[in-house]
């Protein structure tokens, strides 16, 4: 991946921040996966599935390809290694309690707990 078009850690912290991509990122670290074959364990559409692909892809965290009719999804393993230092810098500090972390999020940006902005 060159730097110009890098994935920035806004666009990989926007993604891990849904559930469903991160399920997704865990089921394709056993194997590079058919859109169909990830698309299985969830109750949605094919097409929300294909929109939180490319909201992964657009991030770095996954590639696609088409081979023949099949389009096939695979972890990028390097993908996160910018925000795994960016979150390393962090590990100076004492352990914080991320529930009240959360709570503190919830009153300081009561618009970014709504699940209407992440597809």
């Amino acid at each position: 991946m060159d730097c110009e078009h890098a994935p920035t850690l806004d666009q990989i912290f926007m993604a891990l921040a849904d559930p469903t991509r991160r399920a997704i990122l865990a089921m394709l670290l056993e194997d590079d996966m058919a859109v169909t074959d990830v698309a299985h364990p969830f109750e949605m559409s094919l097409t929300a599935i294909s929109k939180h692909l490319g909201i992964l892809a657009a991030a770095g965290l996954i590639s696609q390809e088409k081979r023949g009719r099949v389009k096939w999804c695979k972890l990028e393993p390097d993908a996160l290694r910018e925000a795994s230092i960016w979150m390393q810098a962090f590990g100076q500090f004492e352990a914080i309690n991320l529930d009240a972390f959360e709570r503190f999020l919830a009153q300081e940006l009561p618009d970014a707990t709504s699940d209407d902005h992440l597809i």
